[in-house]
This record gives C-alpha cells, structure tokens and sequence, in this order.
C-alpha cells in the first residue's frame, strides 16, 4: 500500500468528519473537545520545566544574603536590608525593609526606585490583601504607605505576598539578625545541590502517573460516536471500497477530530495560560509568561496525537466486520483472551525488578526501567479491565428492571463501559501507588524539631536593649495569649572573655514560673540561684558552681568595645535537676531569677519569649505578630511545628498535589464529555422505551448501574495494580512495605466521587433525550 493511497483515504475520511451534516459536526466538536482537554494538559506538562525553572532563576536573583562576605562600612554602591518576613493566615509574606547607602546602590529587582522611609512597594495579591476587610489585622502589621507595584522580575508567582518597605537607621542594626549590608542581589557563587537517587525516582513517578490518564482520555476521545460511525462506514463498501479502505478512511475521520482538537487545546491551554495568574494551588502560583511549552515537545504532542488517533481507531476497527448490508458488531463477540493482556503488568513488574534493594546508597535508578516499568504496569490497567467487565457482567443474573436494562446494555457493550473508567482507574492506580511511596518515605525527609507544642507555640527574640519582663508584659495583654515565659541567656566563664577561658557554662535568667518550665526546683523564690545537673554536653557547671567563685559574662558597651560583668557565685546556691524545656533541649549551667541577676548584666544576655496562644480566640497569632511588630518593626516571630520536612521533598509532594489537581478536573471534564457521547448514541432507543411507558426513574437508575459497575469493578483492580506497584517502589527505596489503607480508601473514594458528580451532571441532559418526539428522523 503507497503513501499516497493512505494519504487519500486519510483525506477522504477528515472530509466526511465535517460533511455529514449536524450529526458529523456533533461528533466531531465532542471528539475535539475531549481531545482537546487532553491536549491542553499536555502542553502544560511541556511548559512545567520551564515554569519551575523560571520560578527558581527569579528565586535567586532576588537573594539577598552575605554568603560569608561581611561588608561593615560604607560605601556608593552600599545597601542596608532587613529581612522582615513574616506570616497572615498560614500565608508567608515575604518583607523587607531597605534603605540606599550610596547612589550606586543596587536596586532590588522589580522595583523602579527605591521607596522613601515610611513608604513600601508591594505586589499586586499583597496590595488586594490590604485593600479588603480581611486584611484589616496585617495592615496594622504593615503601617506603611503604598506608593508602588513589585514587577513581575520580582517576584516568583502571581499570588506571592511581598512587599519593600523603606527604612532609615538600618546601620545600628547591621551584625544583628535580619539586617546586613549589600553590594549585589543573588548568589555569587551558585553550586547545584547533590541529586537524591529517591527523590529523581519520585519524579519521574509522579510525571508518569500524571500523565498516563492523560493519554488514555485522548485515547478514548478519539473513539467518541465511534458505533454510529462504524454503521455509516458500510454504505462505503455498497460504492466499492474494500475492508481496508474503509478503516484508513475511518481513521481520517478520527484524524479530523485529533485535529481539531489540537486547535481546541491550543486554546484552552492559551486561555488556562491567562487565567493561572488568577489561581493558587498549594501555596504555588504562576505569571503567564512561566507557560511558555517547550518547541520540542510541543512539537511532539502536535504528532503524537493526531497519529495516536490514527492507530488507535485502527486497532479499535480490527474485531469490527463491516459488510455492504451492515456492521457485524452486535451479534455475541469472542470472548476476550486474558492471557496477553497479563503480558503487560508482568513486563512492567520485570522492568523494575532488578532495581528492588537498591536504595539511594547504590547510584541512580534507571530512568528508563522505570518510565517503562510504570507506565506497563498502568497500561495493564486499561488491557485487563475489558476482560474483567466482560468476565463479570456476563455472569450477572436477574434484579430489578432498571438493573436489567443496564447489564443488558453492558453485556452488549463492555469494551464501551471500559473505555469510559479506564482514566480513572489508572489515576487511581497511579495515586495509591504514589501515596505509598510517599508514604514509605516520608520518615526520611521528615524529622522532629523537638519543639513542644503544647507548652507554646510561637517564640519572640526580645530586642537588644529591651529586658524581656518589659517586653512579655506587652505579650501578656495581647489578645489570645495564655502564657508567655520569659527568659534571658547568656554564658559565664572562668576567666575574663579576651583570656581564651577554658570552662564555661549557660546561664538562664527568669522568673520562677519559667525556669520551672527547665528543671525541677526544690523551691523558688526571687532572689535564688539554681546550679543544674543532667544538662545535654555541660560538663562544666560543677567546676564553676563553687561559693565564692567569680564567673565572667560578656557585654558590649554602646560603642561597640566588648567588657565582662563580674559576678560571685553565692553561698546559698540551690541545686536543680534538668528537665526538656519547651524546646525540647535539656539545659545546664545556671539558672537565675532576676533578683539575683547583676545590675549591669543587662547588655550580658539576650531576652526570649515562649508564647502558648489560645487558638479557640480567632486570629489569636496575628494579635500576637502585630505586637512584636510593634515592639520592633524588624522582629521575626517564629512559630513552632512539631516536625518539617526536607524543602525538595516538600517542593515535588506540592508539584504532585498540583498536578493531581489539574489531572482530576481533566478527569471530570472528559468524563462528561464521554457519558453525553453515550447519551446522544442511545437518544433514539431511550425515546423508545419511553414511548412503551418506561418510566423515566427506570431509565436514569439504569444509568446510574451502567456506569456504577464499570466503576466499582475499575477502583478494586486500580487498587490492586496500585498497592501492587507501590509495594515495588518502595521495595526499590530499600524502604519497608506498608499500606496506609486509609489513604487507599481515599483515593478510590476520590474517584468514585469524581464519577457521582460527573453522573448527576449527565442526568439533566438525560431527561431531555427521554421524550417520545427523539424518535423524529430525516
């Protein structure tokens, strides 16, 4: 067969798409848009890397660290920033306060000019935040006047909350925490971080299972009206056309709608493209021009596609007789084969196989094996759930009309029923095994920071120059604080500071209440000293802890020179046993109420406060915030988590979160489209029934079945291929296998919702085509 003979009947079938009529344009609009859908997902997935890339390039460019290189005087090409980051409703902002030593200063990137000392730049989400009523509390937070809009250069997403506020007498605060001198933004030395074996698997994973339902919707898609098409491909062979001629010409049909639905997915991606600067997943957002595919693998989904159509309606048409007189396809078909269908998972399963144990203390997974040992293992899914639909339906006996309807309609029709839930038995699939993975590995990105939470939850670094009994008692009448410990920290050593001295011990300075929160005290009165045993690494404080003994503290004078304050270790020196504060640390050396502490001792010790925030008062934390702001405007309350996880972990489990987003609303759509598909196939037969007096509850129930058991029938194997997979994963990750069953539930759950919701949306339409006057022909 010549090129150009299939090039005419290609071309004869893309004709007959769009010629026939209301019913060929019906056909061919439903193909595109499923196609379509599926196109548009795709493009994105093209565009991801280039986003992530974007986002990270802009990420470093707005750095503003030292990396080590202190600059302590000024300069022309100086500037002071203060980091002021800060949270509102678990949203980070990113802030900081900013003021030009010199003319040549180094402007940030996405601002014009520098903002006068009261004023502040911000982005646009940050500026519709203050604006609003819910944005009352940060703007007491932020008092500064808005004179500017951050530049897209500036900022890593659409919905990023930042703002550059000016400042002035950031030099006294130079060498202090959130404040140091700038020649340049960004990293002068950027290195690449170490590559984690698990977490490249967990990539490639994650983009495998994202989009294997992707091109399993674009595979049925292309297969939409495809029963009436296969009826009208008979009058063709009436004018002559042999069997062969007639598929190439049905596949040219199918081509037309691929087509078309490249055109459609081009718009829908470009629209989504417009609309994602409005959207936030996850704590992600992006800026159009982030989605820009790459021309390469654009490329490959404008060919991929349409060949795709090309093959599948081919393969689709090799069990289809198609004579003059009619379709053979209703008479009873062979019975499916189960043997090749297992060829599939079994090669998926040996692809990945020689890679079980090997963890990340032996090399690389190999990319390859495991693209292809997944996506095998997901394509059994959609080869085995034909056999299974038509394995059970066969078997299943008498039950209510409405049932009868439905498994007699199955029984006619399996491989339809199939293609319509093979999508979401892969996703399913797909997510159990994913979730277990991630599951499996969590322990190993995700470790405690010892903090204890339910002693506080939020911790305030008290300003130097401030004593910390004056600034909690701000804390104290601050709405929704239940408790607030304050403490002063410091050393003492055996010698004077500038003599090198060989022992040294902590020194905490609190009230009684606090340092009860520390260790065990046989009785506390202002006034009294503590020396505590069972410290972590302190084995100095019985050598210090001697009556009499003079211990040297640290403490810079306003001009910046260092000097010690001595202080005599008192007769009555108390003993106390060590106990986990609330930051999980067991602490040595001394304990001191401030009666006790030396006048002068002041500029010896740096204030915290522990904070425990009663969170039944509403926005109990920003009333919180909004008083260290006010204490000092450059203060950085911290709030405590029982544990964190590793950033690149965190980063691909949100990547994933937002593609299972995106790939479930294709999901939805598609599966809307394709239950309307079957609808308006079978609008003449219901109208039918109706017309003998069935009743409409019959026939919607016997929806409902015909689309509950398919289903039913793909979450239990997905759940199967899913923990099947998962288990192999982890197995590879040198990671003990586990099912978290209350995640399968809620993956399977998830499905079978997207399916209920996608059905009650049919049932409208539905009840339109249940009318006698469908019967109505030309």
């Amino acid at each position: 067969m010549s090129a150009r003979q299939w090039a005419r009947d290609l071309a004869m079938g893309s004709r007959y798409a769009f010629a026939g009529g209301r019913e060929g344009w019906v056909r061919a609009l439903l193909t595109a848009v499923g196609v379509g859908l599926g196109v548009a997902l795709l493009l994105l997935t093209t565009a991801l890397p280039g986003a992530l890339a974007e986002r990270h390039r802009r990420e470093e460019a707005r750095l503003d660290y030292t990396f080590g290189k202190e600059i302590t005087s000024r300069a022309d090409n100086t500037l002071l920033i203060a980091r002021t980051d800060t949270e509102f409703e678990d949203r980070d902002i990113r802030g900081r306060v900013v003021e030009q030593e010199g003319p040549k200063a180094p402007l940030p990137p996405g601002l014009r000019e520098f903002p006068a000392p009261g004023d502040m730049v911000v982005s646009p989400a940050l500026r519709e935040l203050l604006d609003s009523d819910s944005g009352a509390l940060l703007r007491e937070r932020l008092p500064y006047n808005i004179v500017g809009t951050i530049g897209e250069q500036g900022l890593i997403g659409s919905q990023e909350f930042a703002y550059y506020a000016g400042g002035e007498n950031l030099a006294q605060r130079v060498g202090d925490s959130p404040a140091v001198r700038l020649t340049s933004f960004g990293n002068p030395d950027p290195t690449e971080e170490e590559t984690d074996p698990v977490l490249v698997l967990l990539v490639l994973v994650v983009f495998v299972v994202l989009l294997m339902p992707v091109a399993v919707f674009i595979a049925a898609a292309v297969r939409f009206g495809g029963e009436r098409r296969d009826r009208r491909l008979a009058a063709l062979r009436l004018v002559g056309s042999d069997g062969g001629m007639t598929r190439r010409i049905a596949a040219g049909e199918a081509l037309a709608g691929a087509l078309l639905g490249l055109v459609f997915g081009t718009g829908f991606f470009l629209a989504g493209r417009e609309l994602a600067a409005s959207f936030e997943a996850y704590g992600i957002s992006v800026f159009p021009s982030y989605l820009n595919p790459s021309p390469l693998l654009a490329l490959l989904v404008a060919v991929a596609v349409p060949a795709a159509a090309v093959l599948v309606t081919l393969l689709a048409l090799r069990g289809v007789v198609i004579e003059p007189l009619g379709v053979v396809r209703t008479a009873r078909p062979a019975r499916r084969r189960l043997w090749w269908r297992l060829l599939l998972p079994l090669a998926g399963i040996g692809m990945l196989l020689p890679m079980i144990g090997q963890g990340r203390e032996n090399g690389e997974f190999n990319q390859y094996l495991v693209t292809g040992g997944v996506v095998c293992l997901l394509v059994g899914v959609t080869a085995l759930l034909p056999w299974i639909v038509e394995t059970v339906v066969a078997r299943l006996g008498a039950g209510s009309l409405s049932w009868q309807l439905a498994v007699r309609r199955l029984q006619l029709s399996s491989g339809a029923a199939a293609r319509l839930v093979n999508g979401i038995a892969v996703a399913v699939a797909g997510a159990i095994a994913l979730q277990m993975l991630f599951a499996g590995v969590e322990d190993t990105y995700t470790k405690g920071t010892g903090y204890d939470v339910s002693r506080a939850q939020m911790q305030v670094r008290v300003p130097d120059g401030m004593a910390a009994g004056v600034v909690a008692a701000e804390f104290e009448e601050t709405k929704g604080v239940r408790q607030v410990y304050a403490m002063s920290e410091g050393y003492f050593s055996d010698r004077p500071w500038k003599e090198n001295p060989e022992r040294s011990a902590e020194l905490t300075v609190g009230d009684c209440a606090t340092l009860r929160e520390m260790a065990k005290l046989p009785s506390c009165e202002d006034g009294d000293v503590f020396a505590v045993r069972g410290g972590e690494y302190d084995t100095d404080t019985p050598s210090l802890g001697k009556p009499g003994q003079k211990l040297y503290l640290e403490a810079s004078s306003d001009e910046g020179e260092s000097r010690d304050v001595v202080y005599t270790v008192p007769e009555k020196l108390k003993q106390a046993d060590s106990i986990a504060d609330p930051t999980g640390t067991l602490r040595g050396g001394f304990l001191m109420t401030p009666g006790a502490m030396p006048a002068d001792a002041g500029e010896a010790v740096t204030g915290q406060l522990y904070i425990a925030v009663d969170d039944s008062v509403p926005h109990a934390r920003e009333y919180v915030r909004n008083t260290a702001y006010a204490v000092d405007p450059l203060s950085d309350p911290m709030t405590w988590y029982a544990t964190e996880r590793t950033d690149r972990y965190e980063s691909i489990r949100t990547g994933l979160f937002v593609g299972a987003v995106a790939v479930l609303a294709l999901i939805g759509a598609s599966l809307l489209v394709s239950q309307l598909e079957q609808l308006r196939e079978r609008r003449k037969l219901l109208s039918a029934l109706v017309a003998f007096g069935t009743r409409r509850r019959t026939l919607s129930l016997s929806v409902l079945w015909q689309t509950a058991i398919p289903i039913g029938l793909g979450l239990l194997l997905a759940s199967v291929v899913g923990v099947t997979l998962g288990a192999v994963l982890l197995k590879m990750t040198s990671t003990p296998v586990g099912v978290d069953w209350p995640s399968v539930l809620r993956m399977t759950g998830t499905g079978a919702g997207v399916v209920l919701v996608v059905t009650l949306l049919s049932l409208p339409p539905l009840l339109r085509m249940m009318r006698p006057d469908g019967l109505r022909t030309e």
